[in-house]
């Protein structure tokens, strides 16, 4: 209901002249000409960087049509468009600049796309069905992984003869190494589409399944990643609780009862996954960073990592001796990996931006991307994209947003350069259109500028008050590099991303060109070389 200016209650006296402070320090900032480098006045700076555009653009013409050795996927769980923008001006001030102006290492692949995130059964979609199509290439309902949209949530009995098969299983069917590196826990929606099928992606352990489907014979998520496919050669991330014992003490946090084992069939599955692998191979489990790092990996054929007994912790609140960066774990991976003559395939997943988002920490998320993107610059390094096709995507999106005609430079975690013409108060430039971040202090709006907004856990205020900020709708970027990497290139439905990279990599049932891709040259020489028996 409209309020009527009567109604308004307005700032004490002392507020309103904080308030009039801050907005002409915004304004200073903002009229100031420092805010424009001295380069960037010169309209030959712009010519100049439009032109080596247009330079790399051309030599783009000559497409890179290797067959690719090695496939890495990148996901930035819930890293949608605004989250990459508000990433890369992020990660540009943590280097002391402005952050407009910065590239993150995604921003440096030649190959964009767009990706329809949909589920079958929902225009916004879930990280369930959402990884289900960019691993597995068919869409599927929420909350389902690695079956077909016949399977319907929680309905165990729904799900024999619906099961879908990943590209990570491809590659392995194809003779490559494969890895998987996630944030989250390594029974999470997006990892366990890699090799499970399931009618609900919270089956983590038989711990969360209802007795039905127990008694149907539906196999928990952790099961599965151990029996499914015993020989993934890397598995990172967390998770630990899922794999022993209901009530068994966890290693690392003994006297905390929220972190003991769940599992009812009182199994302990890393033992198991121990005792899956081949005579004289070597197998080997950690949890901590340390023992991580100190692997001789030339001597080791099979590596499990799981350094929390749920997700792993927030980078910013890392505890980094005892928990690997994601960046450690992807490092550690492809190496691992590389040790293949045939190749491999690498999911990695920072899988937190979308929790840092949904609880309407901005700043948790957004550090989670730049760590992902750290992660992406790090694999850039250890490999080439003459062999090694990269692809980076998010799953959805999240309704995060960041504007308010802030002025360049402005701090990404700032505040907007003006106050509400309606309530009189400031706001952040990052807002969420739902969330927890609703807040009404004495029948108004709260007063940011009471608040610490910068805290590494302040929750940015939202339209809507909701306990868990939703995802968003839009479609999502799809950044690609190496071989075949132009087969990413306009707005495509999600699903049919596993199946570029897997016609890239000759894996899959798509191979009817791959023979003909090794000989390419002497195709195109035919012609000249038959005219030139004619001439002589």
């Amino acid at each position: 209901m409209p309020t009527s200016p009567a109604a308004l209650s307005y700032p004490a006296p002392a507020q309103r002249h904080r308030m009039k402070v801050l907005l002409l320090i915004l304004l200073a900032r903002l009229c100031s000409p420092s805010l424009v480098p001295e380069r960037e006045k010169d309209p030959e700076y712009w010519r100049g960087q439009a032109q080596e555009t247009l330079r790399a653009a051309l030599r783009l013409q000559r497409l890179n049509q290797n067959v690719a050795k090695n496939l890495i996927l990148f996901l930035g769980d819930g890293m949608g468009v605004s989250t990459v923008t508000a990433a890369r001006i992020l990660k540009g001030q943590l280097q002391n600049r402005k952050g407009e102006e910065s590239l993150l290492e995604m921003d440096k692949f030649p190959y964009v796309a767009l990706a329809k995130t949909y589920n079958t059964n929902a225009q916004v979609p879930d990280s369930a069905g959402t990884a289900t199509a960019y691993l597995c290439g068919v869409k599927a309902n929420e909350g389902t992984v690695g079956v077909s949209a016949g399977v319907t949530r929680d309905r165990c009995n729904t799900t024999k003869g619906q099961e879908v098969t990943s590209i990570l299983r491809w590659a392995k069917d194809g003779g490559k190494s494969v890895g998987i590196v996630t944030t989250t826990r390594v029974t999470h929606a997006t990892p366990s589409a890699a090799y499970a099928h399931s009618a609900n992606r919270d089956w983590y352990s038989d711990g969360e399944m209802p007795p039905d489907a127990l008694e149907g014979g539906c196999k928990d998520i952790a099961r599965q990643l151990v029996e499914n496919i015993p020989d993934i050669e890397v598995i990172l991330g967390g998770g630990r609780k899922y794999m022993f014992p209901k009530n068994a003490s966890d290693v690392e946090y003994p006297h905390e009862d929220k972190h003991r084992g769940t599992r009812l069939d009182r199994r302990d599955l890393v033992q198991a996954w121990h005792e899956a692998k081949p005579p004289g191979k070597v197998a080997k489990y950690v949890w901590h960073r340390r023992d991580l790092l100190a692997l001789n990996l030339s001597r080791v054929d099979f590596l499990l990592g799981l350094f929390e007994p749920g997700d792993m912790v927030y980078e910013l609140d890392r505890n980094n001796e005892t928990d690997p960066s994601l960046t450690e774990m992807v490092a550690v991976a492809i190496r691992m990996l590389q040790k293949n003559p045939r190749g491999f395939f690498l999911l990695v997943e920072g899988g937190r931006i979308d929790h840092g988002h949904h609880e309407g920490k901005a700043k948790q998320a957004l550090h989670e991307a730049v760590e992902l993107d750290r992660a992406i610059g790090l694999a850039a390094r250890l490999t080439s994209p003459q062999d090694t096709l990269s692809v980076v995507t998010a799953d959805h999106s999240h309704v995060f947003t960041f504007g308010g005609y802030t002025p360049r430079g402005n701090p990404i975690f700032g505040l907007a350069p003006m106050q509400s013409d309606v309530d009189r108060k400031p706001f952040t430039s990052i807002l969420y259109g739902n969330g927890p971040g609703y807040k009404i202090v004495a029948g108004e709006r709260e007063n940011v500028s009471a608040v610490d907004f910068a805290h590494a856990n302040y929750q940015a205020q939202s339209a809507v008050p909701l306990r868990q900020e939703t995802h968003g709708g839009e479609d999502v970027a799809v950044f690609a590099r190496g071989p075949m990497a132009h087969l990413l290139h306009g707005v495509h439905e999600q699903n049919y991303i596993p199946h570029a990279m897997a016609y890239a990599a000759c894996i899959g049932s798509n191979r009817a060109h791959c023979n003909a891709a090794s000989r390419p040259a002497t195709t195109i020489l035919l012609p000249f070389l038959a005219l030139l028996f004619l001439l002589c």
